[in-house]
């Protein structure tokens, strides 16, 4: 399931290659609306027997946190957009994914088991996060070596949506996204008192996530809607979501929320079967495999067709370093005492 979580994740930022008719506001103000207002209530209620008296009975900082989380979460959330259309697919999966991941992994396994570093499971899942952030570290370089052969012509053509910005501000904007992404994994962490209160109210551990995403992703909403808005506002952009011929835009839109949500109910299905470690273990795993399958996109559609061989070879060293940190990371999953 954490396989299965990265592979929807990698994939949902595809469409945006796709959507340049639209400014970047209508694209993301759909994305979440599908993703975080339509989705997650919709599972709970299939998922979860008597979902309001969990809610009710839940602990209030359990419940608190998640909501917290969940704000900083749509803040990064906003970057995220921000840092795709500022400096590509590529550079934006890469730079957020390693400081998601490296921290995701750490800080949970900080909070849930402190005293296992010393012991083989937590050494494996370090190792495997070490790996896997050098393995980002040739994607990373292997993208900016293509982004750079792209942008190299005068009439190179823009097809992401949204607007360039300079490397630097990219990439600022691409490592706050990454600080706020791994804070929704440490939320997730420390909101397991809502998953042992559905369980104890004859739910499974998963049904018991999925309320944790309802209270995250619902607040996260909220930032991420009303800078939408302030856009479509500023730009007085409500006027594209009119436009004539638009039902393939919304199609691509909505298939992109339905991917992300679909990653996050498919990982809050993973961490509790990995046991107490879960949050620590499937984050990063399921981090790389997105990294893995957004660059196996990027191939299929050509990206780095006019790239040098340099490139190429240092974003399949980076792949080749990333499945291996995959097997460490699974294989650290069966050292749990």
């Amino acid at each position: 399931m954490a396989v299965i979580a990265g592979l929807m994740g990698g994939t949902c930022t595809l469409p945006m290659r796709y959507l340049s008719r639209w400014r970047w506001e209508n694209v993301w103000a759909i994305f979440i609306v599908i993703a975080c207002l339509v989705l997650p209530p919709v599972v709970l209620f299939l998922t979860v027997a008597r979902p309001l008296q969990v809610l009710a009975a839940s602990p209030g900082r359990a419940e608190l946190i998640a909501v917290t989380s969940g704000l900083v979460w749509g803040l990064g959330s906003v970057l995220f957009g921000l840092g795709i259309s500022a400096i590509g697919i590529s550079m934006a999966n890469t730079l957020v994914l390693a400081i998601s991941a490296s921290l995701g992994s750490i800080l949970p396994l900080l909070i849930l088991a402190p005293e296992r570093f010393g012991q083989p499971q937590g050494k494996a899942i370090m190792l495997g996060t070490t790996i896997a952030l050098a393995g980002m570290g040739c994607c990373g370089y292997a993208g900016i070596q293509r982004e750079r052969s792209e942008s190299s012509g005068p009439d190179a053509p823009r097809l992401m949506v949204g607007v360039a910005r300079p490397f630097w501000v990219g990439l600022a904007i691409c490592a706050s996204s990454g600080v706020a992404s791994a804070i929704m994994n440490v939320g997730y962490s420390l909101s397991q008192g809502i998953i042992t209160t559905a369980v104890h109210a004859g739910n499974s551990p998963f049904a018991g996530s999925n309320v944790i995403w309802l209270l995250v992703l619902g607040s996260g909403a909220v930032a991420n809607l009303s800078y939408c808005g302030y856009l479509l506002g500023k730009n007085r952009t409500w006027s594209n979501f009119l436009q004539p011929k638009s039902a393939p835009l919304y199609a691509l839109a909505i298939l992109m929320g339905l991917l992300w949500a679909g990653s996050i109910l498919a990982y809050g299905s993973a961490a509790p079967k990995l046991g107490k470690l879960g949050p620590a273990l499937g984050w990063p795993l399921n981090l790389v495999v997105s990294l893995v399958a957004a660059n196996f996109w990027g191939f299929v559609t050509g990206e780095w067709k006019h790239t040098s061989r340099a490139a190429r070879g240092a974003m399949m060293l980076g792949l080749a370093i990333l499945l291996v940190a995959i097997g460490i990371l699974g294989w650290s999953g069966r050292l749990a005492t």
